[in-house]
């Protein structure tokens, strides 16, 4: 694409389901994933990890500020007053052809439709920044931004168990409000075997500082990647690390085989044997049994597809998902539902 014109920002690839479909402003702190080794993930493979300089960052808000005020200027000129509308987006496209190729234009004007309320810091760990740097970038986006009123990046529980608590308090004063963590399993040895560079006791303490900091933490689990071979530790060993954390929100992402990776390999090799969709529901019913939280448990992902007898989604896909311990019997209701749908 060409590099000159003024609006140009960059734009990463991935965000979490729950960042409001297409209604988060994508604004990109670091490039690909610092980590890297998940022996069940094919996102950032072939990619290396870069930090970007806070001078960098500013510009993308900068070019990004331009392209809404001139979105919104041309929009008053063509009668709607400034409301964001189709006729400004054309006519911008005309005058600057090269918008048709950029990724983040379409992102911009879906994010100006819906309200403009939240952004979303890309890619895999932005904390993993230097405080001074990111919580300036914070700011910058914030005052820019005026209309944005969440925050929101994926960390890895091992940068926030390093941080200090008064960094971490620090960073979220200056404008990042929500975490989503990968715990994906709360099993020694499960962790050991998908590489997640983590321990339970890591993850407890990342997951309990940014609570303590204030931050609303997200913690996703991976139901089946124990495999037949460790699906109850992975489940009473998740749920325990889980009820240690106890974080505003937990969430479902079931393990599938992703071609390519590691994990893949191993499931064509048969030296991992995945669980049966029944098998998943026994191991899904350990662990619900086993949290004692006041967290919201979500299933707000298609990788949930359990199914129930009338052949509908087992689960909700909301955002908001089943408030612990008040609809814990209800969400073991549904697992026996579905255990049923199976057959067992």
């Amino acid at each position: 694409m060409n590099n000159h014109h003024p609006y140009n920002f960059e734009t990463g690839v991935y965000r979490p389901p729950s960042e409001g479909g297409s209604d988060s402003l994508l604004v990109r702190f670091t490039r690909n994933c610092p980590w890297n080794h998940c022996t069940f993930c094919g996102m950032y493979k072939n990619e290396k990890f870069e930090l970007r300089t806070l001078e960098d960052i500013k510009e993308d808000i900068d070019a990004m500020a331009r392209l809404v005020h001139d979105l919104k200027e041309l929009s008053s000129k063509t009668g709607k007053n400034g409301e964001i509308s189709r006729e400004a987006a054309i006519i911008l496209m005309r005058r600057v052809p090269e918008l048709e190729y950029h990724h983040g234009f379409t992102m911009l004007y879906q994010w100006l439709l819906s309200g403009g309320k939240t952004a979303f810091l890309q890619d895999a760990n932005s904390p993993i920044m230097k405080a001074e740097p990111l919580m300036a970038a914070l700011k910058y986006l914030r005052e820019t931004f005026p209309t944005i009123n969440r925050v929101t990046s994926y960390a890895r529980s091992k940068t926030l168990a390093q941080k200090s608590p008064e960094t971490l308090e620090n960073i979220r004063k200056a404008g990042l409000d929500r975490l989503h963590l990968g715990l994906e399993s709360g099993d020694e040895a499960v962790l050991k075997m998908i590489k997640k560079g983590a321990t339970p006791e890591s993850h407890m303490e990342g997951g309990k500082k940014a609570m303590e900091a204030g931050f609303q933490v997200s913690e996703y689990w991976m139901p089946g990647v124990g495999g037949k071979a460790n699906w109850e530790n992975h489940a009473r060993n998740t749920a325990r690390v889980l009820n240690e954390i106890n974080p505003h929100y937990i969430r479902s992402r079931p393990f599938r085989s992703w071609p390519g990776t590691p994990l893949g390999q191993a499931v064509r090799e048969k030296t991992f044997i995945p669980l049966s969709p029944g098998e998943q529901l026994q191991e899904l019913k350990l662990t619900m049994e086993t949290l004692e939280v006041s967290s919201k448990v979500c299933f707000d992902h298609a990788g949930n597809y359990w199914k129930n007898r009338r052949g509908g989604y087992l689960f909700s896909h909301g955002y908001e998902g089943y408030q612990f311990p008040e609809e814990k019997q209800r969400v073991l209701a549904l697992i026996e539902e579905g255990l049923d749908a199976q057959g067992r």
